[in-house]
């Protein structure tokens, strides 16, 4: 199916066929590989803004208010123009004085994982309070410990609460990715802009990077759908 859809892409848009492709696969890497960069931030953020410590909430506070305030453009420009001279800076204090650079790839990902992260924080957090406290009490009552409940408890329950928020933020993510084609990385909007402009079709190539954006979108939220009906198994609805 994939070498039909291949060839016919090749004959209909002109060769590009293979790049659109191409750049569809590296639009999944770099939606997945963000994502989940995200959702260790906002595991990290759900966390310390729930902490009984005033610095690890005001950190994490600060985090989520700049990264959601700030356009995500601006962010991938900051990283891309910046990431390389910080973490040189950091690296000298260690004494390493080398040249350290960035590929498009490792900013995009870092740019929209931080992004996405911000997002993540506020969905886990409320998923956290939203799991009732008698289970938790009920879990002590029956001799769990801290990372029996974590395990048994906390962590099965927050997932089901937090599938449908993590399901928008995983469409974020993959939207964000149109913007790290200012990085030169060659996805979807990238092939897109570069096939319009050498075969002057502009229509036709971004009418074909919606609809493989709509394709994706529609195969995500299927998938969140079910992975939302495994997770409510064995729950009883009103």
């Amino acid at each position: 199916m994939l070498d039909l859809l291949d060839s016919g892409l090749t004959s209909g848009l002109h060769g590009w066929g293979p790049q659109l492709l191409s750049g569809t696969a590296m639009t999944i890497a770099v939606a997945l590989s963000s994502f989940l960069l995200g959702l260790a931030f906002g595991a990290a953020g759900a966390a310390a803004k729930l902490s009984d410590s005033l610095v690890l909430r005001g950190l994490a506070e600060l985090y989520t208010t700049a990264v959601r305030g700030v356009p995500e453009l601006l962010v991938i420009y900051l990283l891309f123009f910046g990431g390389s001279g910080m973490i040189m800076a950091v690296a000298g204090i260690f004494g390493y004085g080398g040249l350290i650079e960035l590929n498009a790839f490792s900013i995009g990902v870092a740019a929209v994982g931080l992004i996405s992260g911000a997002y993540s924080t506020e969905v886990i957090r409320g998923a956290v309070k939203s799991v009732p406290y008698g289970q938790i009490e009920a879990a002590r009552a029956c001799g769990m410990g801290r990372w029996r409940i974590l395990r048994r408890v906390l962590v099965p329950q927050t997932l089901r609460f937090a599938l449908p928020g993590l399901g928008n933020v995983w469409q974020l993510t993959l939207k964000d990715t149109a913007l790290i084609s200012v990085t030169a990385l060659a996805e979807i909007m990238r092939v897109a802009h570069t096939a319009a402009g050498s075969t002057r079709q502009s229509f036709l190539f971004y009418s074909v990077a919606a609809l493989l954006y709509l394709a994706l979108t529609t195969v995500s939220t299927t998938a969140f759908q079910q992975a939302e009906r495994y997770a409510s198994r064995g729950v009883r609805r009103a």
